[in-house]
């Protein structure tokens, strides 16, 4: 008996201590401690195995914390209903998060199958094709913009960068003056202040940095802000408090709220909420308009279209506030639209993670066009990635800040910008011509059409033109041509940021059937055979073809090696620790796209290598990534069935030339990083 009874002492001992545990996890889940929360249910799944709520909670941990990889591994089994319990169903919430995972993690066609479950749940029509399409766009279309990481980023965050005169103002989560302060539960890092650098002209620090007023900062957050025109004024997102102590709604939620303060003799006062504040839902992330009339910020309020939307409020001649106007689904979506910047001209730019992107949060533009925003433009590559991108402002018309978590993945660092290209649409010269395939010359009188995505179309006749030459806006048409004893062709094309380029179209001539007894005037670029059918270049036996590949000189060359044919372009280059395609090597792709469409029964596979930099693990994930790029450039701007392409990485393992023993110079490891294009199938 006394046996059995300290048994059932330790079975109930060890059942509150686990129960303890249980509650610890969710008591730290529901105070947005995440980090904790997430260590706690690693425990817990050690002893209860994979139950929906663990699953759903750590998810949301990892996630909030931006440890992909570890939401990754839960996400994948709530997702995929293999937990215990009988109820296999999650929120759809999960769908879009596993959506932001995958795309963090660069898994982008995966990741598209989730956001098109999320979007068929929430009953709303989703295309998955043309969403691969545009993030392969935004991925590969020419840069728009140098950055530059600042040299006061630090270990904490920083992000929010704004500049006036010599003065560089921004955010961050560094550590304070004040050594006994808390720690912000979510980050278990400082709470956020607002901090000021003196600088050249080359945004080099030339003073120590500072926070910029005991009245400004305090013990809580002090995040995004924006000054009025003359400097004098200051709207920024703050804690919720009163007398210097948070203030909570009824779910114990400390709401961020805007305030104001204001500059006399150059002191800042007391500064004091606005208005339209509620303790119920947050404002944050002010921008201000360039007359001082119109003050911009982010929302969760009720009555917008999910998430945080982005809201304007009029500023009226008596310093009192209009009543919030949200900006519309055209810029809001289900999701969060947060930090928007107003340009001088009025045009919006602002975060998201509902609309298409590269990953998490990315930075889009929306044009102000008679006094409406157009549909927003995702800023693409290098500004944005696979993390968060966000908080962007210019100082002049070409110059700012943005700030981005891709480096730490954790803590944010700001990064200065030269914007180098045109960010909106604007129309280019581009130029249509059709060919003969066999022979390459232009083909006189063809008929050309060209389909924009609306239907309407451009029509014209070569009339012994080789060219016709229209203004387009970048974008997807379709490109039909056709000629007297030739076969009708329609293709997709991608008119490019660039004038005068050139899209052709191959025509093979029709197939003719002749009665036996009727000559056939020979063709030397077809092979007849006995029964008199003419054929056509793509119709050619494998032998025929063979030789016709090696024998053709226009375009890229076909040589072969070691009995295997390969196409012999110029190098495919890529920069020292990049995959993305360089604009000397997309023309090299241009002309090799073409030349496959010539030959559309032949199938390639593209082998990328590195130099013998980095680690061999390192080397074999980044050439893996350099040959999927080449095969996206060719599949989306060649409109090459990436069916026909196979692509692989063999890293630092197949050297052109051996750096084993010896240093290398910097042309030799360049000779080293590039791919190769094998014929594997005609």
């Amino acid at each position: 008996m006394k046996i059995k009874i300290l048994l059932v002492l330790a079975l109930m001992v060890t059942q509150i201590t686990f129960s303890q545990r249980k509650s610890r996890a969710d008591r730290f889940f529901e105070n947005g401690d995440y980090v904790n929360a997430a260590l706690q249910y690693e425990e817990e799944l050690n002893q209860e195995g994979y139950t929906k709520h663990i699953l759903e909670n750590i998810s949301t941990s990892y996630y909030n914390t931006f440890q992909f990889k570890e939401a990754y591994r839960y996400l994948k089994v709530l997702t995929s209903g293999k937990f215990y319990g009988k109820d296999k169903s999650y929120d759809n919430a999960f769908n879009f998060m596993m959506h932001q995972v995958l795309s963090a993690l660069g898994k982008y066609e995966n990741a598209v199958d989730f956001l098109a479950l999320y979007y068929k749940n929430e009953g709303k029509e989703f295309n998955k094709s043309n969403a691969i399409s545009e993030i392969e766009a935004f991925k590969l279309k020419d840069d728009d913009y140098t950055i530059t990481s600042v040299g006061f980023n630090s270990d904490a965050s920083e992000f929010g960068a704004i500049k006036k005169d010599s003065l560089i103002y921004f955010s961050s989560d560094r550590k304070p003056n004040g050594v006994l302060d808390k720690n912000y539960r979510w980050t278990h890092r400082p709470f956020l202040d607002i901090y000021a650098v003196k600088v050249d002209k080359k945004n080099t620090p030339v003073s120590d940095i500072e926070t910029i007023s005991g009245e400004i900062n305090s013990k809580l957050h002090e995040g995004n802000f924006c000054f009025t025109s003359d400097g004098n004024t200051i709207y920024f997102s703050k804690s919720n408090s009163e007398k210097g102590k948070k203030k909570f709604d009824s779910l114990r939620t400390n709401a961020v709220h805007l305030y104001k303060a204001t500059k006399v003799d150059g002191v800042w006062q007391t500064p004091e909420k606005l208005a339209f504040n509620d303790t119920s839902y947050s404002t944050e992330h002010p921008w201000i308009s360039s007359n001082d009339k119109t003050l911009f910020f982010a929302s969760n309020m009720p009555g917008g279209y999910g998430g945080f939307d982005i809201y304007s409020v009029a500023i009226n001649a008596d310093g009192t506030y209009g009543k919030p106007v949200n900006l519309g689904e055209t810029i809001n979506t289900p999701n969060r639209e947060q930090f928007p910047f107003v340009s001088k001209d009025g045009h919006l730019f602002f975060s998201s993670n509902g609309h298409l992107g590269l990953g998490m949060m990315d930075v889009f533009v929306s044009e102000l066009k008679e006094n409406k925003y157009t549909k927003p433009i995702n800023l693409g590559a290098p500004l944005n990635s696979s993390y968060d991108d966000f908080s962007l402002t210019y100082y002049n018309e070409t110059d700012g800040f943005f700030a981005s978590n891709r480096k730490n993945k954790s803590e944010d660092d700001i990064y200065s910008f030269s914007q180098i290209g045109e960010i909106f649409l604007k129309e280019y010269e581009a130029s249509f011509t059709v060919k003969d395939f066999a022979t390459d010359n232009y083909i006189p009188n063809a008929a050309i059409t060209i389909f924009d995505l609306d239907d309407q179309l451009y029509e014209d006749t070569l009339d012994k033109k080789e060219f016709i030459t229209l203004s387009l806006f970048p974008g997807k048409y379709a490109f039909k041509a056709s000629a007297d004893g030739y076969k009708t062709k329609e293709k997709p094309v991608v008119v490019k940021e660039k004038e005068n380029e050139t899209y052709v179209i191959y025509l093979d001539k029709a197939i003719t059937t002749v009665a036996d007894n009727t000559k056939v005037k020979e063709d030397k670029s077809v092979s007849t055979s006995d029964n008199d059918v003419v054929k056509t270049p793509n119709e050619l036996t494998a032998e025929q073809l063979r030789k016709q590949l090696l024998s053709d000189k226009v375009g890229p060359q076909v040589i072969e090696k070691n009995g295997k044919l390969y196409f012999d372009l110029p190098p495919i280059y890529f920069d020292y620790d990049k995959w993305n395609i360089r604009a000397d090597s997309k023309k090299v792709l241009d002309d090799f796209a073409l030349k496959l469409e010539k030959y559309k029964t032949v199938y390639i596979k593209i082998s990328s290598h590195t130099d013998s930099r980095g680690t061999d693990s390192y080397n074999q994930v980044l050439s893996e990534k350099r040959a999927e790029s080449t095969r996206n450039y060719l599949a989306l701007v060649g409109y090459v069935n990436a069916r026909r392409m196979q692509f692989e990485g063999f890293g630092e393992s197949i050297p052109l030339i051996n750096c084993e023993g010896k240093v290398c110079t910097e042309e030799e490891h360049q000779i080293n990083r590039r791919s190769e294009f094998e014929i594997i199938k005609y």
